[in-house]
């Protein structure tokens, strides 16, 4: 059987609940994969170097991201509001 297969058997026993996290998880995948292609067109043989990282410099990476473009922040918002838990504390507080 091949994966594809695979993942339609198992989709069709689980619940709605893990199907929609799995959704969420497949569609970060698909996001992410192109932007790990691109780092590597970009500089196939660079090492990898650490930078101690400082508020200036942070402030100056903002400046390289792109800005929000789309339609799609409603739905996104939405998203994350279905499928986000409650937090729990049911713990003693140790810092009282």
């Amino acid at each position: 059987m091949t994966i594809k297969e695979l993942l339609l058997l198992e989709i069709e026993s689980t619940p709605d609940t893990i199907l929609a996290e799995t959704l969420d998880f497949i569609r970060f995948l698909k996001m992410k994969e192109p932007q790990t292609q691109h780092v590597s067109e970009v500089a196939p043989s660079a090492p990898h170097t650490t930078v101690n990282s400082t508020g200036r410099s942070l402030l100056e990476h903002l400046k390289t991201i792109g800005k929000w473009e789309g339609d799609d922040l409603k739905e996104c918002l939405e998203l994350v509001y279905a499928t986000r838990g409650k937090a729990k504390f049911d713990y003693e507080n140790p810092f009282e």
